[in-house]
């Protein structure tokens, strides 16, 4: 028997070991969320800081180094890119219970960002290698699937370190070396990482580029090299000896220039400067890298950016994790103040909540796409549109609801119908890209994601929250305002998907004709 054939054992392995990997990825990410109130308490710092915390600070790094990342999933092996990554931001999980101010904190979570920033863009790659695109948005949102299991697990075990900590040692100094319970947690939950990467190193197996579609892809005989040369293309730098140098320098400093205008004058009117400096450094660097890569890869330029399905996608699509990132980085927060709720109380109940809806959601979403993608081209699209204003419905319902249980109740049905659209969204991405760049599109999905998403949502929330109650709205009722208001976002994805639809079809018929007419040797 043939264990590398595709959807054979060594797949079935690899998709259960990085759905493992992804569960510990979500319970590093997510665990702040659960201590955020202890470590504002002990660090002095307001709703807007955790939002940048939890969002931005992770998010850019993740998004930025992310790319590169991708490159080196497509260039060279997976398994060994997504072992050291694990091992890395486990480490700086790790590290962050060292912290001592909102500073130090800050520069863990940045470490924490670039070493996830490994993970799904080789995860993705290697997946489409081992499984048939017939289930390959099935595959994909079972992978998802571990991004909520490790949100639950995170507010979980997150709560109940927390409370069981501080009831053991309620004056911190007598505390074993003086650690707070909010330190403790993610020091508990960095190590089993690093064990983790072990297991992943020795059993995953490296399928052949291009296995599941038969589409033959050439190694590249220097992968770090040209990682190396996919960071310079986070900057002006490689663009030296293209064509009409001057031109797309003057264009780089003016686009540039606008972003630092734009940033410096969010910072002047919300005072937050590490929140726009980060972001600021962050959009400069992946337009540089877009305005580069038609130089050193036109193929991969043309293909992801003058797809109109694709690109209407990838612009819209992040709208769902601004407001999912937002609601997930407060929502401990909001049973807190408004349902008089402890943290280990929230993170069993809303923990369970998130695994089981979110697991139903996001695999459930996956399997309806691929089965309703047989009968109609742009199922996957429409489910994504369903999602937005699903996700509208229910999060007004768990907000607004002033019967604990109750809420409880809309509260599942958000996770469930706000994950679905994962797995149809990532496998449309690969689906209309080359085997041989699918860690990269997927690395810039994520990208955007994080951009918008993560780097945004949580913060937005957050402003807004403090906006209100300086305005004299108690701390509970202007959090609730804030993530009522955010919901105005999924206009944008419900408009552009749909624009997305009309040339979904033409575009996947077409691709392997137009890398061929680009130069690709297919």
């Amino acid at each position: 028997m043939d264990k590398n054939k595709v959807g054979g054992f060594n797949a079935k392995v690899a998709l259960c070991l990085l759905v493992v990997v992804y569960i510990f990825n979500f319970i590093d990410r997510q665990i702040l969320t659960i201590l955020a109130e202890d470590i504002k308490a002990d660090l002095g710092i307001s709703d807007s800081d955790i939002g940048f915390l939890f969002g931005t600070a992770f998010g850019v790094f993740y998004s930025v180094v992310g790319i590169p990342m991708g490159k080196l999933a497509d260039t060279w092996n997976r398994k060994n890119l997504i072992s050291i990554g694990l091992a890395f931001w486990s480490l700086m999980t790790f590290l962050s219970g060292l912290a001592k101010s909102f500073f130090a904190l800050s520069i863990y979570r940045f470490g924490v960002g670039i070493g996830e920033s490994t993970a799904s863009p080789a995860a993705y790659s290697l997946l489409s290698d081992y499984f048939s695109p017939k289930v390959r948005a099935t595959v994909l949102a079972i992978y998802s699937s571990g991004l909520y299991i490790g949100a639950g697990i995170g507010l979980f075990l997150g709560g109940s370190i927390l409370d069981t900590w501080n009831g053991w040692y309620p004056d911190a100094t007598l505390a074993p070396f003086g650690l707070k319970g909010w330190q403790v947690a993610f020091m508990a939950v960095g190590f089993p990482g690093i064990v983790l990467a072990v297991i992943t190193y020795a059993f995953i197996r490296e399928p052949k580029r291009g296995l599941s579609e038969g589409i033959e892809t050439k190694p590249s005989s220097s992968p770090f090299f040209d990682t190396f040369k996919e960071f310079l293309g986070l900057t002006p730098l490689s663009l030296i000896g293209s064509k009409n140098l001057l031109n797309k320098l003057l264009f780089n400093f003016i686009m540039g220039f606008i972003l630092f205008l734009s940033c410096f004058y969010l910072y002047k009117f919300t005072e937050d400067f590490l929140q726009w400096t980060a972001w600021g450094v962050g959009a400069y660097l992946v337009f540089s890298w877009i305005q580069t890569l038609k130089t050193r890869d036109r193929v991969a330029f043309e293909i992801m950016f003058k797809n109109k399905a694709l690109l209407f996608s990838l612009i819209s699509v992040p709208f769902l994790p601004f407001v999912s990132y937002g609601y997930t980085a407060f929502q401990p927060a909001f049973y807190i103040r408004n349902h008089g709720m402890e943290a280990s109380e929230i993170g069993l109940l809303i923990g369970i909540l998130t695994i089981v809806g979110s697991f139903l959601g996001v695999v459930g979403g996956g399997y309806l796409g691929d089965k309703l993608r047989v009968k109609y081209v742009n199922a996957k699209l429409y489910l994504i549109i369903a999602a937005c204003f699903l996700t509208a419905i229910t999060c007004l319902g768990f907000i607004y609801t002033s019967n604990t249980n109750l809420s409880l109740v809309w509260n599942f049905l958000y996770h469930l119908v706000s994950a679905s659209y994962l797995g149809c969204a990532a496998s449309t991405v690969t689906d209309l890209v080359l085997p041989r760049m699918r860690g990269m599109a997927a690395a810039f999905f994520i990208l955007t994601l994080s951009m918008i998403g993560l780097a945004l949502g949580p913060y937005t929330v957050g402003q807004l929250s403090d906006v209100f109650f300086n305005q004299g709205m108690t701390s509970g009722d202007g959090l609730r305002l804030s993530m009522a208001l955010v919901l105005i976002v999924l206009i944008i994805p419900v408009i552009f998907i749909s624009i997305a639809c009309i040339n979904l079809k033409q575009e996947e018929d077409n691709l392997l004709s137009k890398a061929r007419s680009l130069g690709e040797e297919i």
